[in-house]
């Protein structure tokens, strides 16, 4: 579990491919102070274990569902990577509940400036429109974000300085495409309301009342 609150930029070292799979090699810091074998970290919002380290860098292996599903399948040496170690029980939560695993790739199809701020505006797939909300949450190459616009097929998000500053988001440009994970929250409270879709009335406060979610 993390909060996409992104720790430091990484490079990737080296990619060394396999039978539709890959060894990522990740040139860091900050996430190497307490580093352990098997421990999780972000690499761009993808959950990955730690399978060997030193005091410079860690390797972990990319499964070939998640070279199909995600951005990593594109990185290579010299790529800079946003990095997240895995939410401790006693960690203040600063951003939100991000799981690491990557529901779909977004393409930036605008980037704007406005005053400090850059607006990004992405193209969504329309099945994951229903989890994006405005005002809500939203994790972009693992960075919490809040959706300042959402519609049917697109998002807008904006970059505070201080985003720009410590994550890879604000070096991205037109065409790139970044991994997003929707608010699991969202996708939870559409799997319990799933066996009232049927009924007739659909679902009233007394529904929700009497199933204990109100």
């Amino acid at each position: 579990m993390f909060t996409g609150i992104i720790e430091e930029i990484g490079t990737v070292r080296s990619v060394t491919p396999g039978r539709d799979a890959a060894t990522l090699k990740i040139g860091a810091s900050a996430v190497l102070e307490d580093v352990r074998l098997g421990d999780s970290i972000a690499v761009n919002g993808v959950c990955v274990t730690v399978t060997g380290f030193s005091r410079e860098a860690f390797t972990a292996d990319l499964m070939p569902e998640t070279l199909k599903a995600t951005s990593l399948a594109t990185v290579k040496s010299g790529t800079p990577v946003n990095l997240e170690r895995a939410l401790r029980a006693d960690s203040r939560l600063g951003g939100h509940i991000v799981s690491g695993h990557i529901d779909c790739t977004a393409m930036i199809r605008s980037k704007r400036t406005e005053g400090n701020a850059i607006y990004l505006d992405l193209t969504i797939p329309n099945e994951f429109s229903a989890y994006l909300i405005q005002k809500g949450s939203v994790a972009l190459d693992g960075t919490s974000l809040t959706v300042f616009e959402a519609r049917e097929d697109s998002i807008t998000v904006s970059l505070v300085p201080h985003t720009q500053a410590v994550t890879i988001l604000g070096s991205k440009k037109p065409g790139d495409r970044i991994n997003l994970e929707c608010d699991i929250l969202a996708k939870y409270a559409e799997r319990m309301l799933q066996p009232f879709a049927g009924q007739k009335n659909g679902v009233t406060f007394n529904t929700l009342q009497k199933n204990g979610f109100a």
